[in-house]
């Protein structure tokens, strides 16, 4: 569940390339942020616009269609470093050692060939949309004002690609804790017990997490 892992970290290669890959992927979770933002913004705008000027905004429907790929994708490999998209931690939390390692590595990786498999399905999904010949490099448009639909199309790929280097970062990790049979595996999300989790909450809460 959310809010109940925690990720360590050391001097080693590994721990290094998962702070540089959680800086982009926190970038791309603040980008997510901003564009749930910006719709309420945008919301405000239109009903505003409706109720005192009998003119909502222009091609509402159309840069909400734009902006669910920026909210929907692009923290989904931000969740998956910190341990936050729901999975069994009532089982996980039970294993431990080289068992644990050992499942975790195999659902990794099966995520992995998963998200492979989507990064080249919605990759040509925005071919199909994208082309350099048409106006505005587009195949297709958006219903109401025509906004062009293959930066929407892009995001997908583009999102599942990080979180594909996410993956492969972890299952390199699983790997390292199974061979060592580390206590304190590095640069994935390891199950917090009851009290470090209260802490962590405790501390989100007052203003003084790192």
């Amino acid at each position: 569940m959310a809010g109940s892992s925690l990720v360590l970290s050391d001097g080693s290669r590994l721990s290094r390339l998962d702070g540089h890959l959680y800086r982009v992927e926190s970038v791309l979770a603040l980008i997510s942020g901003l564009a749930v933002f910006s719709l309420m913004v945008l919301a405000v705008v239109s009903v505003s616009g409706r109720n005192f000027f009998s003119q909502p905004l222009p091609g509402y429907v159309d840069w909400i269609e734009q902006a669910m790929p920026l909210i929907a994708f692009m923290g989904i490999a931000f969740a998956q470093r910190d341990g936050g998209h729901i999975r069994m931690d009532m089982i996980v939390g039970a294993l431990r050692g080289r068992v644990l390692y050992l499942v975790e590595f195999i659902s990794t990786l099966a995520i992995l060939a998963l998200m492979v498999l989507l990064v080249w399905g919605t990759w040509a999904h925005f071919a199909r949309s994208f082309d350099f010949a048409a106006p505005m490099w587009s195949r297709d448009s958006s219903m109401d004002i025509a906004l062009p639909l293959w930066p929407a199309k892009l995001l997908a790929p583009v999102a599942f690609s990080v979180l594909c280097a996410r993956l492969v970062l972890q299952l390199w990790a699983f790997a390292r804790a199974f061979i060592r049979n580390d206590d304190t595996p590095v640069a994935v999300p390891l199950v917090a017990d009851a009290a470090t989790q209260a802490a962590m909450e405790a501390e989100h809460v007052s203003g003084h997490d790192r």
